[in-house]
């Protein structure tokens, strides 16, 4: 499953981690593109603490048996962290998913946790460029949230997998799977039980927020034209 940041990425790890025959994996690939790039993250410290940072260890991990005997296997990607360097043949084995969500939404929510963002962060270019690399399905936040059942069902459908109504609910807290970063990220979804219902009108940008909508918004566009 991949996509950018403040996306509903973590309720479908939840969503998928809450059904009897799925492991999942949370951003395995956060820690090395830190490490690559440099970059000052929130919690940046603890999470090269924390987890593997070296890609080639990653990639090898992603079709072994991380799965634990589980029939299925979850794995939580987003597209800006596969930077020039980053191995992604392994991705020719798995069936891909494309979660996108409307950039005005998506970097009104970046900014209550993080004040500084560019457009690298919030991923528009290259999950677009990702699908025309590797392709696979498309699904909207928006419509998840509208109706979960049916669109959830819809998609496992189209990668023929059966629907399974756990995938609707799960406890709320922390999980076991949740990378470090869950303490500055994932406040709300801990709170949660389920998806959300259907979200209100678009916020209103500004500035310099703005002018990042604008340039998300032909690659968002350009994905939702192709969604479930």
């Amino acid at each position: 499953m991949w996509s950018g940041p403040r996306n509903l990425s973590t309720a479908m790890m939840y969503s998928f981690g809450n059904r009897a025959d799925f492991a999942v994996w949370d951003e395995p690939f956060y820690a090395p593109y830190l490490a690559a790039t440099g970059l000052d993250h929130p919690m940046r410290d603890k999470i090269l603490a924390a987890h593997e940072a070296d890609p080639a260890k990653i990639a090898a991990r992603c079709l072994d048996s991380i799965t634990d005997q589980k029939a299925h296997f979850y794995m939580k990607h987003m597209p800006h962290h596969m930077i020039d360097g980053m191995p992604l043949d392994w991705a020719n084995d798995c069936v891909n998913v494309h979660l996108i969500r409307d950039p005005a939404r998506v970097i009104a929510s970046y900014g209550v946790k993080r004040s500084e963002m560019t457009f690298d962060d919030i991923g528009y270019a290259q999950q677009a460029a990702l699908f025309d690399k590797i392709g696979g399905h498309v699904i909207d936040s928006a419509d998840i949230r509208t109706n979960p059942e049916k669109m959830l069902g819809k998609l496992c459908e189209a990668i023929d997998l059966p629907f399974d109504p756990a995938m609707l609910n799960w406890k709320a807290g922390p999980r076991a799977e949740d990378g470090v970063w869950a303490a500055h990220w994932y406040n709300a979804v801990h709170q949660s039980t389920g998806f959300a219902g259907a979200e209100g009108p678009l916020p209103e940008l500004e500035g310099e927020a703005a002018e990042l909508c604008a340039q998300a918004l032909p690659y968002y566009e350009r994905l939702a034209a192709r969604k479930l």
